[in-house]
C-alpha cells in the first residue's frame, strides 16, 4: 500500500512540482494551500507523513504544527517543515515544537525524498520494536527469589543528593532499590553533567562485571530519600550457580538493559522535544501512580532529556497549558496520563 502524504504549501508552481516529485516516488499526495485547508484534510486524508510550509495565509506553518502535537489523530504523524526560512533560531523553534525534520528552499529532490523515507522507516521500526515499559519489564523479570534471598541483608540510608558510589571506586557490589530514586551519570571533559540512567523502587543498578574487578565507569546519586541493599558479587554468583533459573533472569536483566540504552540512543536522535520529555516524566513517576509528585531539579530533568534548561521549562509550560501535568518549583504530577503517553511525535 502506498504511503500517504499531505503536502502544504501556498506557492502552486513549487506545491504542483514538489507533489509530481513525490507521486514519482510511489507516494500518494494530497495538498493544500494553506494551513487551516491542511489540518482539515488531514482529519479525512490520514497522511503517514506531513510536508508543511512556514509562511502562509489562514494558518502559517508553526500554527499547523501546534495544531497537530495536540491532536491525538495527528499527533503520531511524522511533520516536516519545508521553508526558505533558514535562520538558526527559526529552525530551532521548528524542531523544539516537534518537527521530526526541516528542508531548506531551493531544496535536492534528493533532500526531499531522503527525509520523507527516513522518517517513514523510522516510524516503521518503532511501530515493531515498542519498548516494554518498567511495570511489564518488572513482570517479566521474576526478582522474587532474590528479594527473599537477601531480604535479612542490612539495609543502607541514602539521603538526597547523597553519592552512593563514585566513578572510579571498586565495584565490589550490585545495589537493590527499596525505596527512592537514584540517577546514575557522567561528567565529561567540561565538567556536564550526562545523566546515564534512573532506578526506581525494586530495580538493580551498578552492574559492571560479574567476573572481573572493574571499577565503576559512572557516579550514582540518591534523587529523594532511598533505601538500597548492597548484594556482593561472589553473593551473586552463588545464587545464579545454585539455581540455573535465576541465571537466566539475570541474563535477561542485562539483556534488558542494554536494549532500553539502544533505545534511549534512539530516542535521543530522533525523538521530538515533546516527546523526549513526556517519556522522561513517565519514566520518573513511579508505577504510573495518579497523584504521585516528582520531585526533581529542572537542571537534573534537562540532563536527563538531553535538551537546554530553557528549552525544558517551555516545554512544561505547554504541558501545564494542556492541563497535561501541574508543576511547582522542583516537582511535577502528572494529570493526564492518558494523553501523556499518546505523545508519539515521530
Amino acid at each position: 500500500m502506498k504511503k500517504k502524504i499531505l503536502l502544504v504549501e501556498d506557492d502552486k508552481i513549487l506545491r504542483d512540482n514538489t507533489a509530481e516529485i513525490l507521486q514519482l516516488a510511489n507516494y500518494e499526495v494530497i495538498t493544500a494551500e494553506n494551513g487551516k485547508l491542511g489540518i482539515e484534510k488531514a482529519h479525512v486524508f490520514k497522511p503517514d507523513i506531513i510536508i508543511c510550509d512556514i509562511l502562509m495565509p489562514e494558518l502559517d506553518g508553526y500554527g499547523v504544527l501546534q495544531i497537530a502535537v495536540r491532536d491525538s489523530a495527528l499527533q503520531k504523524v511524522p511533520f516536516i517543515f519545508m521553508s526558505a526560512k533558514t535562520n538558526h533560531d527559526d529552525v530551532r523553534k521548528g524542531m523544539d515544537m516537534g518537527a521530526c525534520d526541516y528542508i531548506t528552499k531551493p531544496f535536492d529532490e534528493s533532500e526531499l525524498l531522503s527525509a520523507v523515507s527516513s522518517r517513514l522507516k523510522r516510524n516503521e521500526f518503532f511501530e515493531k520494536h515498542k519498548t516494554i515499559d518498567d511495570s511489564e519489564f518488572n513482570k517479566t523479570i521474576k526478582f522474587e527469589n532474590l528479594q527473599e534471598e537477601f531480604s535479612s541483608k542490612e539495609k543502607f540510608l541514602f539521603n538526597k543528593g547523597a553519592s552512593i558510589y563514585c566513578e572510579g571506586n571498586n565495584s565490589n557490589h550490585i545495589f537493590y532499590i527499596i525505596s527512592g530514586t537514584v540517577k546514575t551519570f557522567k561528567n565529561n571533559e567540561i565538567g556536564k553533567e550526562l545523566i546515564t540512567g534512573i532506578f526506581k523502587k525494586q530495580n538493580f543498578f551498578g552492574f559492571t562485571s560479574f567476573l572481573k574487578n572493574k571499577a565503576y565507569d559512572e557516579n550514582a546519586v540518591a534523587l529523594k530519600k532511598t533505601i538500597v541493599q548492597k548484594v556482593t558479587k561472589p553473593e551473586i554468583l552463588k545464587l545464579v550457580k545454585q539455581n540455573p533459573q535465576m541465571a537466566i533472569n539475570f541474563m535477561d536483566l542485562l539483556s534488558e538493559n542494554l536494549n532500553k540504552i539502544k533505545d534511549q540512543l534512539i530516542h535521543l536522535a530522533y525523538d521530538s522535544v515533546r516527546k523526549k520529555t513526556a517519556d522522561a516524566l513517565l519514566q520518573l513517576n513511579h508505577d504510573n501512580q495518579k497523584g504521585y509528585v516528582i520531585k526533581i531539579s529542572r537542571s537534573d530533568l534537562a540532563n536527563i532529556i538531553g535538551i537546554a534548561k530553557e528549552t525544558l521549562i517551555r516545554t512544561l509550560t505547554d504541558f501545564k497549558e494542556e492541563n497535561l501535568i501541574k508543576t511547582d518549583r522542583n516537582s511535577i504530577e502528572i494529570v493526564n496520563f492518558k494523553k501523556i503517553k499518546s505523545i508519539d511525535k515521530c
